[in-house]
Parts: C-alpha cells; sequence; structure tokens
C-alpha cells in the first residue's frame, strides 16, 4: 500500500455514513423505563435531598455556630474579672517597704516606676500604652507583695 491509498482511505472517511439500524428508538425506551423506574423515589426524596436543601441547611448551621461562637466570647468576656481589675483591687499604699533586704531594691525600683508613669499619664491621659505599663508594674507590686508574705 503506498502513500496515495492510504490518502484515498482518508478522504473516503470524511463522508457520511449512516448507522445500520436506528438508535434513537432503543435509546427512548431504555430513558423511559429508567424514569418510570426511579419516579417514586425522586418525588418522595427530592425536597428532603436536593443540593439547594442541603446548602441552605448548611448556611443556616454555620450562622447559628457563628452566633453562638459570638455570644460565648461576649459572655466569657463579661463574666472574667481582667488583669487590670484584679491589680486595682489589690492596690496597697505606696510606702510599703519589705523586711527581706533582697525585696526591698525590687519594691524601691517598683515604686519609683509606679510614680514616674502617673505623671506621664497626668500629661496624657488618653494614653492605653502608658495606662498599660502602669498596670503592668502594680501587677509586679502585687506580685512582690504576695512573695514577701509567702517568704515570712
Amino acid at each position: 500500500m503506498n502513500e496515495f491509498e492510504w490518502r484515498r482511505q482518508l478522504r473516503d472517511l470524511r463522508q457520511p455514513l449512516t448507522p445500520r439500524r436506528d438508535l434513537w428508538a432503543s435509546l427512548d425506551a431504555a430513558l423511559d423505563d429508567v424514569e418510570r423506574m426511579d419516579a417514586p423515589e425522586i418525588q418522595q426524596t427530592s425536597s428532603m435531598h436536593s443540593p439547594r436543601h442541603r446548602r441552605r441547611w448548611l448556611v443556616g448551621a454555620s450562622l447559628a455556630a457563628s452566633m453562638l461562637l459570638v455570644a460565648g466570647i461576649g459572655w466569657h468576656r463579661l463574666q472574667a474579672p481582667t488583669d487590670t481589675q484584679i491589680v486595682r483591687a489589690d492596690r496597697a499604699p505606696a510606702s510599703w517597704k519589705p523586711a527581706d533586704p533582697r525585696l526591698a531594691g525590687a519594691a524601691i525600683e517598683l515604686d519609683a516606676a509606679r510614680m514616674e508613669l502617673q505623671l506621664a499619664i497626668r500629661q496624657a491621659p488618653h494614653s492605653p500604652a502608658l495606662q498599660r505599663l502602669l498596670d503592668r508594674t502594680e501587677l509586679q507590686q502585687t506580685q512582690l507583695r504576695q512573695l514577701a508574705d509567702q517568704a515570712g
């Protein structure tokens, strides 16, 4: 077989070809049979198991879970006291000096830092950074007092 004969055979393949039998009649019959068999199940479960129904249910469930999470966080923040509330409740007079000489130096340093921060807050009363530093210093003073009480 040479190249000329191959090209002729390829040209013959481009011609339309009619099937030996009609395929549409058997396809229509098969589809009708499947529709009749599945129709009762589809009618009973279509509203419950449709993708649209599942999507709506998932969106609703995720929104409800989000709202519960936000409510839980809000409730927790309202119920739990913050460190600054605890420190302010435990504030002691500034003239405290521990009996232990090892803690006395730390008490003097913390007291001086607290006084400097109070002066800075008077100059910038709405500074959250200064307020956080003051709260942290007062917390450290409270912890130092607790340490002195435990030591003796």
